[in-house]
């Protein structure tokens, strides 16, 4: 079609009512604008879109040039000054549904490479769309879905460098993500302030709040969220955290509700309380995260509720992050757990909370925690959080949460943990001049008697099981110098608990010593014969093996072999040392 031509088509575009054109028309107008786009003749085009004249069949027949021009404007080697003139002008005069559909699935197509450049070119034109009608939920609940899920898509970064040089654009995503939102969460704090709510009003109020807990959950639980580097250089995603937050606080969504909803039943409010149990829990742990560990929010949080009453419904979400393997998840969970346990008297928490079911499974995750976890410093907060819990249960739930976990564990140093809180308890009243029925008398006879044993009999490892068995023998010799001057049934029952423990270690040691002594002198005799090609020589031997420490002497190296049967020595003469300890006690009480 020649330019003459395509003037006269253009002239009876003119005359032509909004509603009349055919689909030839449509057609024609989109491969001519899409020419020009390609030719780099937006220029012209913007021209044309400009004119009075040509408004309604813009209005018409223009939606379909949308995804050409946004490909121009996120062209980096181009000028797109004119492309995006064109498309700010479209997304004012074009149908809004029309506009709408297509944009959106623009987002949804993004390549997540280009997500980062994308989003801040598509959003604040599906904003302006949104801005136009009348009914903005629907079409800001699709929209927000959309840039969540592109988002989702993008590595979350793991230390202040990464947030800082933001590679793959999360943080930028997530600024796009928030000045998308705040028209929208404006309209409703002032429909708020002037109350005059309509039922279409209200639906941005649920809108937003999904957004706000799903960012939560995502980016946000994986992130290390912190206050940065130092006070003036904060993290982005803690400027992100503490911007949803502040959302939330805006359109008026109690924090206590989404957080505890569970537990409050709030009767008045049925419908509410319903929509919250419809939130991740995922989302309300980082929440409570961010409230009670970052403090975010916190001046907007009520002072009404109790710190055991707060841990108690913390503990739900403390379950959670803790039974997860990322390491941001289990630091949230534990530093979440601290700051609800300090807030709570020490001696305080009820043995009927050990009935609960988080209250049971939390301690569990900490022991897998300090057990198994390769992470080092999450294994030692881990035991730091383990002895604090302990530190704020009264005595019968101490008394009972020590027998779960001695029956439970299956970990020597554990159960020494255990054993030596056993013992810090004894001697604590006795200092203070309490009495407790929990830590003494028949009830303390009664909880040595199932703890002080040796779980295989004469089979037991002694080395791999040196920690409890130490601590045994120390809470032994510390209650018999307790009780040798009192001659009650007391120091009766403790001198048949500790003979019948120090006869059947004594067997073992007898063994053990026996079996090692052995093995270190056919070390220094092989060591004297074979000087000169003990390397050639080292792995022929066939070696009895011996379970130490989850590996075999056999297949240990000779040095590496001959340290360990002499520690393993040691260890079995100090052992025997307090046997024998015990046994002066026992046989000389004066």
């Amino acid at each position: 079609m020649t330019a003459n031509q395509f003037e006269d088509v253009v002239q009876r575009w003119r005359i032509t009512k909004e509603n009349d054109f055919k689909k030839e028309d449509q057609d024609l107008f989109l491969n001519a604008g899409l020419t020009c786009i390609a030719q780099g003749n937006s220029a012209e085009l913007l021209n044309f879109i400009k004119q009075e004249a040509n408004q309604h069949i813009v209005r018409s027949m223009a939606c379909g040039l949308l995804p050409a021009l946004v490909k121009e404007v996120l062209r980096k080697n181009h000028s797109c000054a004119h492309g995006q003139s064109i498309l700010n002008h479209l997304i004012l005069v074009c149908n809004v549904e029309e506009l709408l559909h297509i944009l959106l699935q623009q987002v949804d197509d993004i390549d997540p490479d280009a997500t980062a450049d994308s989003t801040p070119i598509l959003m604040p034109l599906i904003q302006t769309v949104l801005l136009r009608t009348e009914s903005k939920a629907s079409g800001l609940a699709s929209a927000l879905d959309s840039l969540q899920k592109q988002i989702s898509k993008l590595p979350v970064p793991y230390s202040h460098k990464q947030e800082q040089e933001d590679e793959y654009g999360l943080c930028r995503c997530c600024n796009t993500a928030l000045t998308f939102v705040q028209p929208f969460v404006q309209e409703v704090k002032n429909q708020q302030l002037n109350s005059a709510v309509t039922n279409q009003d209200t639906d941005l109020r649920p809108t937003l709040l999904k957004f706000c807990m799903a960012s939560l959950r995502e980016p946000l639980l994986q992130a290390q969220l912190d206050r940065g580097l130092n006070t003036m250089e904060k993290s982005p995603l803690w400027k992100f955290a503490t911007e949803i937050m502040a959302i939330l606080a805006m359109i008026q969504e109690p924090l206590p509700k989404l957080l505890f909803y569970h537990l409050l039943r709030r009767k008045e409010d049925g419908i509410a309380v319903k929509s919250a149990a419809c939130h991740p829990i995922e989302s309300r742990a980082c929440m409570a995260y961010l409230l009670f560990v970052q403090l975010i929010a916190m001046e907007g949080f009520p002072a009404v509720f109790s710190p055991v009453f707060i841990l108690q419904c913390n503990m739900e979400y403390v379950n959670l992050l803790l039974s997860r393997k990322d390491e941001s998840w289990i630091l949230k969970g534990l530093d979440l757990h601290v700051k609800s346990l300090e807030r709570v008297t020490d001696n305080s928490l009820p043995v009927k909370l050990l009935e609960l079911k988080s209250f049971h499974e939390v301690p569990q995750n900490l022991v897998k925690i300090m057990t198994d976890c390769p992470i080092l410093h999450l294994k030692g907060k881990g035991l730091v959080v383990f002895q604090l819990f302990i530190e704020k249960l009264n005595s019968e739930a101490k008394h009972k949460f020590f027998r779960r976990i001695m029956k439970t564990s299956h970990h020597a140093g554990v159960e020494s943990i255990i054993i030596k809180n056993i013992k810090n308890q004894v001697e604590l009243l006795r200092k203070s001049g309490n009495q407790d029925g929990w830590f003494e008398g028949t009830c303390l006879i009664s909880l040595l008697r199932d703890i002080i044993i040796l779980p295989q009999g004469h089979e037991t490892d002694l080395l791999h099981g040196m920690d409890r068995i130490m601590e045994s023998l120390n809470i032994l010799r510390y209650l018999l110098l307790l009780e040798r001057e009192r001659c009650t049934r007391m120091w009766t029952d403790l001198c048949d608990t500790a003979n019948s423990y120090t006869k059947l270690l004594r067997v073992c040691l007898k063994m053990s010593k026996s079996y090692y002594g052995t093995e270190l002198q056919n070390l220094r005799e092989d060591k004297k014969i074979r000087a000169k090609e003990w390397k050639e020589a080292s792995g022929n031997r066939d070696v009895q093996r011996m379970i130490v420490n989850a590996e075999t002497l056999g297949s240990m190296p000779r040095d590496t072999r001959y340290k360990v049967l002499q520690c393993a020595l040691v260890t079995y003469d100090l052992m025997e040392s307090l046997v024998v300890r015990i046994e002066e006690i026992i046989k000389n009480p004066e």
